[in-house]
């Protein structure tokens, strides 16, 4: 999982639960964008520590966080022996809105 995750919210949980439940293990990828633009106001390291306490007290061990540069492009050549797969939501899921949430924290 790539992403900003500014701030990791429920919707962000949901996916990590779902790619959880396919492959038994997870890698959150945490894109050092903070100061880039108005949606992006939390440091990597904040970003890390909420995400650990938020999936700590049940999928301690199940997954690994690493801080990576501000990707924004992958590119693969043939049969790299791994899947990129878009998951859908129900609306409560897919509503989940970080901008309206970094609002409600007073945050642009």
């Amino acid at each position: 999982m790539l992403g900003r995750w500014q701030p990791w919210h429920p919707g962000h949980r949901a996916l990590f639960e779902r790619a959880l439940a396919k492959t038994g293990q997870v890698c959150i990828m945490i894109r050092d964008c903070q100061g880039w633009n108005d949606s992006n106001p939390f440091a990597s390291n904040l970003v890390k520590d909420l995400i650990k306490r938020d999936l700590d007290p049940l999928y301690q061990g199940q997954y690994e966080i690493l801080l990576v540069p501000n990707i924004i492009n992958i590119t693969y050549g043939r049969d790299v022996g791994y899947k990129i797969e878009h998951e859908v939501f129900d609306n409560t899921i897919h509503n989940i809105s970080a901008t309206k949430i970094r609002k409600e924290m007073g945050l642009k």
